[in-house]
């Protein structure tokens, strides 16, 4: 099994391309399944999650030209020829569970797998099956599997979140497009992701109207054409990549990366110390000798600070001088890399929703274990701040959510590597 290999201490100078949005690609590759047209997608991310999806919508009867090298995939669903997700495939990545929508929207009836939970909680569909029966489906459970149908069709229906849920806010636009009326959603979730989505719906010919505040209105149609429609980039790989040239010092561009997307975080890594410069290009990092402050903040949807950048921005912490408090408003169960940053000699207490971070002069290098996937990315900024070395196991995480991670902190001064278990340690003096 793979793993990463940081011998720490080394700056950050250089340029890193951010890729198109994990969470915004996934959803639109769902939305090929509510046309008989073919949808292309560019800033097409190949990562093990999309990988799984193409794998998933294959089986639905897609069909998918994909040229990884120039970031573009072709989705073309002319017919379904299923209309059952399985098990085997909708559990490694609950994302899958959003085929639901589509093929009840365009079939009338679908049967698929419950996600069941994960590692940073029990997460359940709930909100997106309640928003299909407002809209006129019927929807039972059986033995792990929703089966639901709609053979008359999907009705337009007023439908109010009781919280804020992206996936149930995107589930519901993707199977709104083709129902009969008018939906209106309440208290929809406000991501960039969500505002992806919309414009490319829209592109095929949908009427999404207010993405990215919250109420948004659906306009059905009887049919969606085909469209090319250019991934957003991701925010999240971009903040990860902030925090990490914060992290080790240095200045490092975030090409493609949106400001407006991210000012939350802008605002956090400019109170614990570093430069930030914004531009239409992208994000500038930069960050000078001496130990950061120390910030608290607390994870809440968006525009507040994501939820998916709170193990990260836990590990910038570790070292700053002076204790900082992080509450997770989202998720529970997602401080599990506390422990692991203590390995490398982080003082983090946790109790509840809330986690204690007091700062330490250094960390130093430790075999660690990456527990989901914005965890192990936590683990690498720690290893790139800590003497000596680290090597991160289960680094299948990693490969679910950021390209060629390796390479673009390799291109930026990191000394980071992948290796097999048992392949020998870069030496300490790499990293000058």
């Amino acid at each position: 099994m793979d793993q990463i290999v940081i011998s720490g201490g080394a700056r950050l100078n250089g340029v890193i391309p951010i890729s198109g949005a994990k969470n915004s690609a996934l959803k639109l590759m769902a939305a090929a399944l509510l046309s008989d047209e073919p949808l292309t997608l560019t800033n097409m991310p190949h990562l093990a999650d999309t990988r799984f999806m193409a794998g998933l919508m294959e089986t639905l009867g897609v069909r998918i030209e994909w040229v990884k090298e120039a970031s573009v995939a072709s989705f073309h669903a002319p017919e379904i020829a299923s209309t059952i997700a399985p098990y085997d495939l909708v559990r490694k990545m609950r994302a899958s569970f959003n085929v639901l929508g589509p093929l009840l929207a365009r079939v009338g009836h679908a049967t698929v797998s419950l996600p069941g939970g994960c590692a940073i909680g029990a997460r359940p569909v709930n909100l997106h099956l309640k928003a299909f029966e407002a809209m006129g489906a019927d929807i039972h459970i059986e033995r792990g599997y929703v089966k639901a149908a709609a053979l008359r069709g999907l009705k337009g229906a007023e439908i109010s979140f009781p919280f804020v849920s992206v996936g149930a806010t995107e589930h519901a636009m993707l199977a709104a497009t083709l129902a009969d009326g008018v939906t209106v959603l309440s208290n929809a979730a406000q991501e960039p992701e969500i505002g992806d989505l919309a414009a490319c719906l829209n592109a095929m010919g949908a009427d999404v109207r207010g993405a990215g505040t919250a109420t948004i209105e659906i306009h059905g149609k009887t049919r969606l054409g085909g469209a090319t429609h250019h991934v957003i980039a991701d925010r999240i790989e971009a903040g990860t990549y902030a925090i990490a040239a914060a992290a080790a010092g240095g200045k490092v561009f975030l090409k493609g990366a949106r400001a407006d997307d991210l000012q939350a975080l802008i605002g956090f890594l400019t109170d614990a110390g570093a430069t930030v410069a914004t531009s239409v290009e992208g994000i500038e990092v930069a960050r000078g000798p001496g130990r950061l402050s120390p910030v608290s903040f607390d994870t809440a949807p968006h525009p507040g600070f994501p939820t998916d950048l709170q193990a990260q921005a836990m590990a910038l912490l570790t070292t700053a001088d002076g204790d900082s408090v992080i509450r997770e408003t989202i998720f529970e169960n997602r401080f599990m890399h506390a422990p692991e940053l203590a390995r490398l000699g982080a003082d983090i207490s946790v109790r509840g929703a809330e986690a204690q971070v007091r700062g330490v002069p250094t960390l130093f290098g430790a075999p660690v274990m990456a527990t989901d996937l914005r965890a192990s990315v936590s683990l690498v900024i720690a290893g790139l701040m800590a003497e000596g070395v680290t090597r991160i196991a289960r680094v299948y995480h990693l490969d679910r959510g950021f390209e060629r991670l390796e390479a673009k902190l390799a291109a930026c001064g990191g000394q980071v590597k992948r290796t097999k278990d048992g392949a020998p340690e870069p030496a300490t003096e790499d990293a000058a």
